[in-house]
Order: structure tokens, then C-alpha cells, then sequence
């Protein structure tokens, strides 16, 4: 653990001829706090990720958990770039480590970690470094773990591809993968285990998320043409978020073009690929008659009149969801939202855009507002600039709890600064004095 040096540059100047001093080793949190301002508060948290840091070794799987609470605090509610820069590597093992040999609620705690960490380092080496590292625990985990750390590992996924995934090649298998915890790959003596609607729901959901990235991206049509029907099928479940999950993505398969491409291939290309003959008039005459089912499927959830599922609320949002389906499916137009960060209002005008920003709220939750007001991948992601740019002295960048922590006339940091100044201030008046009894005697 990095420890604070006792002299920094923008310290309060002391004369070395004082004799004033302070050891390291014994610097009380009193004396950490002498200087003001945003570097003793980073500090503090700093020291706090490095002690989570070091608990992550630790034995016990309780004491691992609350360290890892701990990290995705701090990394969820400010961006502490300065420790990901100088710790990363290690977090990153160690939360590889946690998803390997911990119990359910720790594989959520590191999955949560790395996702955060992922978007913490943006764009980048480290950011595919995570990605390659990862897939091999999450793959395993994915197949041996609970219900609730399995919803963890599928966000996970989706965030370090979504941040870390460059080419097809490298995305598609990570879709199938997502893919494969509801409908796994059947080899003989294999019966597929049947999901809960919490997980159907988290898979679509991540799966979507990272197909926002693959747009124009040649992909499997048979692959995709299943994927279709599958998410068809999940709008005559009963449970409406599963049936809300299905309706946006295909919904974002439509924009993206795929449904149309799909059909394109059917007819036939140019470059000779296409299927031949009765199965080629087959296959289109399949696509245009999923896309007519899926229309009159969202239809029938706009008009529901409340007989399948239960909350009043969750039916207002399934009819507000497919009513924009369908003026997006018959018309062509997408939704419009915005939202406001701080003084400035984001706004989304595309189906990649709405399904990114509803995922990365649920993955932040609140912390959203402070990454999207600092976040700069976020702001790439986004197209979003702030207007109002926090400054970067310490009345801009804590928060109220903060600020009387360390800007309160009663809080520790000023009152260790106020006897540091007296103290100054009384050894200045021992030589004023021993200065001027030297000239008297003179």
C-alpha cells in the first residue's frame, strides 16, 4: 500500500530550519488531513481502495465481499482514474480470482467490479485486456453459477464488450455465449435447464446492449434469423419485462437493418452467397412472414387489456414501449427521450442510443450522473459534451458530506490546519523576539 509522502508541493510552506517534522509511519488521520482541498480528499480515497485492495486477499469470503463492496462504491460514485492507472492489473486478478473461488453474492461483487473497472479505463489496452482476461472465468462461471450471480456475469459481459470489443470475430462469439445460458448447445444424454424469466430477461438485455456496436457488421444470417425467432417467441411469455426486452430488440434488429438484409439475402446477391433455388424462396417467404407475425404480436401487447401479468405500472410501460415499436415498425420513426445531467439535457433519438442509455443506468444506477458529467467514453458514446465542466478545485468536486469533512471551521482537516498556523505563527514570534533581544544586547 502506497503511503503519503508528509511534503507536498502545494503543502503550506514550513521552514526546514523549524525543525518541524512528521513521520510517515506514525502520520495519524489528523495529520493526513493538514492540507485542504481535493488532494487530501482523493487521498482518503485512495487509501480506502487500497485497503479494500489488500482485503480481496484475505481468507474469509465475507471480509472479500465487503472489500468489493467497497471498490465498486468508489469506483461506481467518482472516477478514480489516478488508483485504476496505478492498480489495475491487480484489481482486475483479483476480482478474476473472487468470480473463480467465491461464493454467489462475490462472483455478483467482482462481476459488478470489473464491469465499473471496464468503464473507468474506457477505450483501449486495458479495456481489452479486461476483455481477454475475463471470458474464460465468466464463460466458466456462466455455466456452474446461481441465478443472481449468472444475471451479474451476463451485465459483466456486456459492459467489458461493449468497452473492449473491437471486430466481429470477437463479439460474435461473446453473443453466442449469452445466448447459450437459456439456450445451451445440446449434446446427447444433455437436457437444457429450464431459465427464469430474471435471466431471459438480463441475457436479452445484454445481448442487445452489445449488438448496439455491431452495426453494419456482416453477420451469420442463420444465426441471426434464430435469434429472431427466439426473441418472437418471448413476446407471447406472460412476465412483461421479458416480453419489453424482446419488443426493443427487435426493435434495434429493424433499425440496424438486419431483418431487411436478411430478406435481401433471400432474393439473392450479387456476389453469389445466397441460397439457391426453392430454398432461397423459402427462406424469404420465411422472414416476411416472421415480420408480419411480429407486427401483429406488438400490436395485440398495445391493446392488452391487463389479463397476463399483474402490475398496473408495468402495463403502462409495456404500452408505452410497443406503441413506439410500432410507429417505429409502420413508420419508420424512432422514440425521442432526454434526460438531464446536472444542467445539461442528454437526449437519444435512435433505438442504439435509448437501449444504451436504459442499460448503462441499471449498470450505474446512481452514479450514472457523475460518469456521464466526467466519464469521457461515455461522452463518445453519446455524442455528449457538458456545458457546465466541473472545475477542478475541491468547491466543485466534493460533495456536501465532503465538504464538511474537510471545509467546516469544526472538521479535523481545519482545525489540524489552524494549529499547524499557530504553531508556525509562535515559533516566528521566537526568533522575532530572539532577534530583537540580540539587538538590545548589541
Amino acid at each position: 500500500m502506497g503511503r503519503r509522502k508528509t511534503q507536498r508541493k502545494n503543502s503550506p510552506a514550513v521552514d526546514s530550519d523549524d525543525d518541524i517534522s512528521v513521520s510517515s509511519s506514525s502520520t495519524t488521520r489528523s495529520d493526513r488531513m493538514s492540507v485542504v482541498g481535493i488532494e487530501d480528499f482523493q487521498f482518503d480515497q485512495d487509501t480506502i481502495l487500497d485497503q479494500a485492495l489488500d482485503a480481496l486477499y484475505e481468507k474469509r469470503g465475507s471480509t472479500r465481499e465487503k472489500a468489493l463492496a467497497s471498490i465498486i462504491e468508489n469506483l461506481n460514485n467518482n472516477l478514480q482514474h489516478q488508483f485504476v492507472e496505478k492498480k489495475f492489473a491487480t484489481l482486475l486478478h483479483q476480482c478474476l480470482n473472487s468470480i473463480k473461488k467465491g461464493s454467489s453474492k462475490e462472483i455478483s461483487l467482482a462481476s459488478r467490479a470489473i464491469g465499473l473497472l471496464a468503464l473507468t479505463v474506457g477505450e483501449g489496452d486495458n479495456a481489452r485486456e479486461i476483455l481477454s482476461e475475463s471470458i474464460p472465468s465468466i464463460s466458466h462461471a456462466l455455466r456452474s453459477g446461481s441465478e443472481s450471480s449468472k444475471i451479474s456475469l451476463l451485465e459483466c459481459l456486456a459492459v467489458i464488450t461493449f468497452v473492449g470489443g473491437n471486430d466481429m470475430e470477437e463479439i460474435e462469439p461473446l453473443l453466442q455465449l449469452m445466448w447459450q445460458v437459456v439456450i445451451p448447445k445440446l449434446g446427447q444424454n444433455v437436457v437444457a435447464a429450464r431459465q427464469s424469466v430474471a435471466i431471459i430477461t438480463a441475457m436479452v438485455s445484454a445481448w442487445s446492449f452489445v449488438l448496439t456496436t455491431m452495426d453494419g457488421l456482416k453477420l451469420n444470417s442463420k444465426d441471426w434469423q434464430e435469434s429472431i425467432s427466439y426473441l418472437s417467441s418471448l413476446l407471447d411469455k406472460d412476465d412483461r419485462s421479458v416480453r419489453i426486452a424482446a419488443g426493443e430488440a427487435l426493435a434495434l434488429l429493424f433499425e440496424i437493418g438486419r431483418l431487411e438484409k436478411f430478406s435481401a439475402e433471400a432474393r439473392g446477391s450479387t456476389d453469389g452467397s445466397a441460397l439457391e433455388g426453392s430454398k432461397q424462396r423459402d427462406w424469404f417467404i420465411h422472414i416476411q412472414g416472421l415480420k408480419g407475425k411480429i407486427l401483429n404480436q406488438v400490436k395485440g401487447l398495445l391493446m392488452e387489456a391487463g389479463g397476463k401479468g399483474s402490475a398496473k405500472r408495468d402495463l403502462n410501460s409495456q404500452r408505452n414501449t410497443f406503441r413506439d415499436i410500432l410507429v417505429f415498425f409502420e413508420d419508420g420513426y424512432c422514440p425521442e427521450t432526454s434526460i438531464k445531467i446536472g444542467g445539461d439535457l442528454l437526449q437519444t433519438s435512435t433505438w442504439t442510443q435509448l437501449i444504451q442509455l436504459n442499460f448503462l443506468k441499471h449498470i450505474l444506477g446512481g452514479g450514472f450522473v457523475k460518469h456521464m458529467q466526467e466519464n469521457i467514453f461515455l461522452h463518445d458514446v453519446f455524442g455528449f459534451t457538458p456545458k457546465k465542466k466541473f472545475l477542478l478545485d475541491s468547491e466543485h468536486r466534493i460533495s456536501t458530506t465532503e465538504k464538511r469533512m474537510f471545509k467546516s471551521p469544526n472538521s479535523i482537516a481545519n482545525k489540524t490546519r489552524t494549529q499547524l498556523l499557530n504553531k508556525q505563527r509562535k515559533l516566528a514570534e521566537g526568533r522575532n523576539i530572539g532577534h530583537y533581544a540580540l539587538n538590545v544586547g548589541d
